[in-house]
């Protein structure tokens, strides 16, 4: 597997309170950040907390994207849910327009769509479901999504630009799969940075059983997910960064 041919990118999901209730820090997160994926109401987030986030993620220069997740406030869209094929499109045309909305407002364009949590994991593994929310994004708009699976396949299909992307701060399965935890578990600075160094500078991760996974990232355009609700989400960021900055300043992008 040849070495990956694109400047490696952070993004983080921000935007992710509720009312009063904030999740994470995200002014503080923003200096570090590529590209941010704002909740768009269904698992987390509100009006008035996406448009301030608009506007953060506008004043640090940070890209937006739409982090489209299930109905499921209580679960923070970490439950899996049934829904029907022209479901998961509606609901990704409501939420990525709701978004929109602000976006457009402050003058900044849509950069990607992000599906969140068990959302992401099931397009991962069903075909069907895959391809219904790609179905949803609007054209021209790329998707971030995890290589050599069922959401790769969908936007191959439906003529999606897919982003490949790494995680920081989540594990894999033997299969290459994601281990998505419904609370988030803390990471040790030392083991976040060996497990995204092993997957920039070798196209593989360490899998929960000891196992060597290949993560085919081919020629994609590449991202790693940190979260903002994991704990200490600042120093997993920091050590994401300081990582990804060697990696880019090594093969010479600045």
């Amino acid at each position: 597997m040849g070495p990956i041919k694109h400047k490696a990118l952070i993004n983080v999901d921000l935007g992710e309170g509720y009312g009063n209730l904030k999740c994470g820090p995200d002014e503080e997160l923003l200096p570090y950040i590529s590209q941010a994926n704002v909740a768009c109401g269904f698992h987390s987030g509100d009006p008035l907390i996406m448009q301030s986030t608009v506007r953060l993620c506008k004043a640090h220069n940070v890209r937006i994207g739409a982090h489209p997740g299930l109905p499921d406030l209580q679960g923070f869209g970490r439950r899996e849910m049934k829904l029907q094929p022209e479901e998961l499109t509606a609901i990704t045309v409501y939420q990525v327009g709701a978004l929109k909305g602000f976006l457009d407002r402050e003058g900044v364009p849509l950069n990607h769509v992000k599906p969140h949590g068990v959302l992401y994991g099931m397009m991962c593994r069903d075909y069907t479901v895959a391809e219904a929310v790609m179905k949803g994004i609007p054209k021209g708009t790329p998707v971030f999504g995890l290589a050599g699976t069922q959401m790769e396949k969908a936007a191959q299909d439906v003529g999606v630009e897919f982003w490949a992307e790494m995680y920081g701060d989540v594990k894999y399965s033997a299969d290459g799969m994601l281990v998505i935890d419904r609370i988030k578990k803390p990471w040790k600075t030392e083991d976040v940075e060996k497990h995204v160094g092993q997957q920039v500078s070798t196209q593989s991760v360490t899998a929960v059983d000891g196992s060597i996974v290949q993560l085919p990232v081919k020629d994609y355009p590449i991202t790693i997910c940190c979260h903002s609700d994991s704990p200490g989400c600042m120093e997993i960021v920091k050590t994401t960064r300081k990582v990804v900055d060697k990696f880019n300043e090594e093969h010479g992008w600045s």
